[in-house]
Order: C-alpha cells, then sequence, then structure tokens
C-alpha cells in the first residue's frame, strides 16, 4: 500500500479571494475545475459548495467554501470543510482502511458522495486535526 501526500484543503467563507491570494501574491497555478467532477449533492448526500484549485505543479490546493452540516447531511461524524484538511492519496484503500481498524481509528467513509473520481475517507489524528486518505476510483 503506497500512500502520497495529494493536496492541502483551506475552507473560507470567501472562496473567491482566498484563490486569489494563492494564485495572485502567491503564484499558484489555477487548476480549472473541470478536472475534478463533482458528484451532484442532495439533500442527502454529498457537497454543493464552491470549489476552488490551485497548485505550485506539484502538490494542490483545495480552497472550499465553509459548511457547518456537511457530516450531518451525508450521516457521518467527521466534516471535511469545516476546518480544512490534509490528504493523501493511497493505492489501496482497503487495505489502509484496514490499517485504521488495527489501530482502532475511527473515520468517515464518504466513498465518492464529493468526487466522481475518488474514494474519501476522513479521520482524525491524536490533536483533533482532520485528515484524508483517498483512492482515484475511475
Amino acid at each position: 500500500m503506497k500512500l502520497e501526500f495529494h493536496h492541502i484543503n483551506f475552507v473560507s467563507h470567501d472562496v473567491d479571494r482566498l484563490h486569489d491570494f494563492y494564485t495572485r501574491v502567491l503564484g499558484l497555478a489555477d487548476i480549472p475545475q473541470e478536472e475534478f467532477p463533482r458528484t451532484e449533492a442532495d439533500e442527502n448526500t454529498g457537497y454543493d459548495g464552491k470549489i476552488r484549485f490551485a497548485t505550485d505543479g506539484d502538490m494542490q490546493m483545495h480552497l472550499a467554501e465553509r459548511r457547518l452540516d456537511v457530516a450531518f447531511v451525508n450521516g457521518q461524524v467527521i466534516n471535511p470543510v469545516d476546518r480544512g484538511h490534509i490528504a493523501f492519496r493511497t493505492d489501496d484503500i482497503a487495505a489502509f482502511l484496514k490499517v485504521l481498524e488495527d489501530n482502532d481509528v475511527p473515520y468517515s467513509d464518504y466513498g465518492t458522495a464529493f468526487a466522481k473520481q475518488w474514494h474519501q475517507v476522513f479521520f482524525l489524528d491524536p490533536e483533533g486535526n482532520v485528515i484524508e486518505v483517498h483512492q482515484q476510483v475511475a
């Protein structure tokens, strides 16, 4: 099972202002939203908040609209767009879930509720920081 850094997610009430800061002031490149097909949200699942993307060419930044009800709407415990999170990509999500279970780390498995091409799982580190691990599924 391989694990590598993939992105950092910051949340904001003004995603465009945050995106402008990282692209204009810090010089990161915009990543077109078309490169991230989203699952359509409804009243029982998903997330329809605004998201913008930026990169330095290696790491990505996902800048998302803060929403406090995402975990509740999706029947989960951990909310990835309350305070933001760091994210890793794996090549074997099932093996990674076994690692979490073997170490008694509770997690919220969102599957593809947010992104059509990623199976996403969120959990907390010992200090309460949200961590995502996802596997590309398509």
